[in-house]
């Protein structure tokens, strides 16, 4: 059984990825302790609200040093919402730019679509080698709940991974953004697998057979 962290930062649902995780067949510990973040099989990154507050609350309990040193041993890391948002370069909300993890090229910024916030249930586009989907039906929806996204990624641009590209998976409101990007042991989703039902329990299944 695998050993998961859901590292707390003050943001996210953690409680409800705690029970998602659970469900999916992991042992599960909510912490900030930097060492047991590390040891983990795999760590999951939550966010909701603005990318600055969230950027903001992971640097003062040194959750970025703990997902650099992560990724620095090949450890699986998956964000969640705005957890993966802060995977970026930088975000932009209502004229504030803030700085991201800068692990993923791009920037996250408001959907060009109405109506705002795109909230509720959606299909995703994802390549058939995808091991998060493996197994989904194109019709297969899950839950979002945002008004920002990473819309582009510069054609030019490696992941974080090196020797080949990240496989990219997008959704549609309006306007095409990622839903989700694979990329080595670095995984996000911008919807929430935790209110996704069954179909959000059998994508952590899947992310947990990754590790």
């Amino acid at each position: 059984m695998a050993r998961v962290v859901v590292l707390d930062y003050g943001s996210g649902n953690l409680r409800s990825a705690e029970r998602a995780l659970e469900h999916a067949g992991a042992r599960v510990e909510v912490t900030s302790d930097h060492q047991r973040a590390f040891e983990a099989d795999g760590l999951v990154v939550p966010g909701v609200g603005a990318f600055s507050a969230c950027m903001r609350g992971l640097l003062e309990v040194g959750g970025d040093k703990v997902v650099d040193r992560r990724l620095n041993e090949r450890r699986p890391v998956l964000g969640i919402c705005v957890g993966m948002q802060i995977l970026f370069e930088r975000g932009v909300e209502h004229g504030v730019e803030a700085e991201g993890l800068g692990r993923w090229p791009g920037t996250v910024e408001r959907l060009r679509s109405e109506p705002l916030p795109h909230m509720g249930w959606n299909t995703v586009s994802a390549p058939g080698d995808s091991a998060l989907f493996a197994g989904f039906p194109p019709e297969t929806r899950f839950y979002f709940v945002h008004s920002f996204a990473a819309r582009d990624w510069p054609d030019a641009a490696r992941g974080f991974e090196e020797g080949g590209q990240p496989r990219l998976i997008r959704a549609e409101h309006g306007d095409s953004f990622l839903a989700a990007v694979e990329d080595g042991v670095l995984t996000a989703t911008q919807f929430h697998p935790e209110k996704s039902g069954e179909a959000g329990i059998g994508l952590l299944r899947n992310w947990l057979g990754t590790l």
